[in-house]
């Protein structure tokens, strides 16, 4: 008879509001731009339901809430009707493997330019400033932004009522719950970070300012779906596409405890990078504080391997931890934990092709296969 694997903090089960979490391992949103024309796909179903374990939390990839939501090409949205049924098989496929999945919703904001805006308006952000010409993932092409239209007072109850109406549909797809997208240098992120939000009304200048448009948005959403249903991811510390925070430490903290009003499932924070010294993966354990301030779970992302996810449970510094490319090249990513097996090593240049299969779904598991 085989030795019983011992059992690591991420393997422990954990309640997570109403929903029973087997282990603490979650896929990450994955921008993955294989949904044509904005549309999920029949290939997703493969590539989600291949990650899903029974009790495991998944994350679906950031989707948009509104036509003027949109930048990368083939983006997932659900705005649409269409859109809301491309999503009921895949989210079907996932529930019947006994998975939990929550909907990231999302806007741009000024990471756009009138290509993919309707009619070809400028994006729309806190600010009018641009942002300056970016490489593209290829790291050849260059991606080109257009100055944003500052958003007038009066417009911004709209654009929360985007993001309602997105819940909305997400429920009606029948995913488990919804997860805002505050993060990464988009609309939400735009209006927190003081090197971006130049407005001078009540949407800028304090921290309280700042912070009211997201925390507008976890109103509407906890109103329409339950709080119980609602998950926030935020990165204070980010500066991505010129989006940074002259205090990323006091924002996350304002953040994570202005977020307790609400009574909101959970609170997603990204984590500065860590770095490889050696053998050891050393992170600098900034979100500790934001940790203890949020009353609900909290879940952990930012280059996490099996050991640092796995002390991060053990030291409480988390409730859950998020694993984007190690979960995208290993879609039994729980069971190689639970072993402590090898990882399959991932192709960053096929993160972001349209192939329905290359790079997506044909990810071998520890048996060699790649179906489900």
């Amino acid at each position: 008879m085989a030795a019983e694997v011992p059992l690591i903090p991420l393997l422990t089960p954990y309640k997570m509001g109403n929903f029973s979490l087997s282990h603490r391992v979650v896929l990450a949103p994955l921008t993955r731009q294989r949904s044509y024309n904005n549309v999920p796909q029949p290939h997703a179903i493969l590539y989600y339901s291949q990650r899903t374990s029974q009790g495991g939390l998944l994350i679906a990839e950031a989707t948009g809430v509104s036509d003027t939501a949109q930048w990368y090409p083939q983006t997932p949205g659900i705005w649409t009707k269409e859109q809301v049924e491309a999503w009921k098989p895949i989210v079907d496929a996932v529930h019947a493997k006994g998975g939990i999945f929550f909907c990231q919703i999302w806007h741009v904001g000024r990471v756009s330019n009138p290509g993919y805006q309707p009619s070809r308006q400028a994006p729309i952000s806190c600010t009018d400033r641009g942002l300056a010409p970016q490489i593209g993932v290829s790291g050849v092409d260059a991606a080109k932004f257009t100055p944003p239209r500052r958003l007038r007072t009066d417009e911004i109850p709209q654009i929360v009522n985007d993001f309602r109406l997105a819940a909305r549909n997400a429920m009606e797809a029948g995913f488990d719950g919804v997860e805002i997208h505050g993060a990464h240098g988009y609309l939400l992120d735009q209006f927190m970070k003081d090197q971006v939000n130049d407005r001078t009304d009540e949407y800028g200048g304090s921290l309280e300012n700042r912070c009211r448009f997201p925390l507008e948005v976890v109103k509407a959403l906890s109103n329409e779906i339950g709080p119980e249903r609602v998950g926030i991811r935020l990165s204070p510390f980010a500066d991505y596409f010129e989006c940074e925070d002259s205090n990323p430490e006091k924002l996350g903290l304002y953040m994570a405890s202005a977020l307790n009003k609400y009574g909101i499932l959970y609170c997603h924070m990204v984590e500065p990078r860590m770095k490889t010294v050696g053998e050891n993966v050393e992170g600098p354990h900034s979100l500790v504080p934001m940790r203890k301030a949020f009353n609900g779970t909290f879940i952990v992302a930012g280059g996490y391997d099996r050991k640092e996810g796995n002390n991060a449970v053990a030291e409480n510094r988390a409730d859950l931890v998020a694993y984007g490319r190690w979960f995208l090249s290993n879609p039994d990513l729980p069971k190689r934990f639970e072993l402590d097996a090898p990882l399959n090593t991932y192709n960053r240049d096929t993160f972001y092709i349209p192939d329905p299969v290359v790079g997506y779904t044909d990810y071998p598991f520890l048996d060699g296969s790649s179906q489900v």
